[in-house]
């Protein structure tokens, strides 16, 4: 890996500029151009260096002050249909497949946010009702210990 890549590597891995162009300003900041830095991203995905590039929202800043890891009890043969309909809603950030075990029931964890708790209560009811799924717990946050990317520079 050459010095402008680990350079782009290093500024990709914290927060990217906040501006229409991203990759402009950190073509600028390591004497590349724009299409340059986009072809070196791709490249990188493509040898599967990066594996995701994705953006993480500040949902506390953006006015969702509260949020719900939804865990539902839902039948083995229906998770697949039943997981799809529940990522489809705006509101689920997170659906993921996890396993029972003795005591813990739950197999779809879904996490929504929303202004309120009961604002994720009504949210949680609503995906109950569109998937026929009765038996669920809401555990809300009550403190977030990190929320931070990989560092690897």
């Amino acid at each position: 890996m050459d010095e402008v890549t680990r350079q782009i590597c290093r500024i990709i891995q914290e927060d990217i500029p906040l501006s229409p162009r991203p990759f402009l300003e950190i073509a600028r900041r390591v004497g590349k151009t724009e299409e340059e830095v986009l072809r070196i991203v791709e490249d990188l995905k493509e040898k599967g260096i990066i594996r995701k590039f994705g953006a993480v929202l500040g949902h506390r800043k953006a006015g969702f002050r509260a949020n719900g890891m939804v865990v539902w009890n839902v039948p083995e043969g229906e998770r697949e249909r039943v997981g799809n309909i529940m990522a489809s809603f705006k509101e689920v950030t997170h659906c993921y497949e996890r396993p029972t075990m003795d005591g813990w029931r739950y197999s779809i964890f879904t996490m929504v946010h929303g202004k309120t708790r009961e604002e994720c209560l009504a949210i949680a009811e609503r995906i109950s009702e569109a998937t026929g799924i009765k038996d669920y717990r809401v555990l809300f946050s009550t403190r977030e210990f990190k929320k931070r990317s990989m560092k690897y520079f």
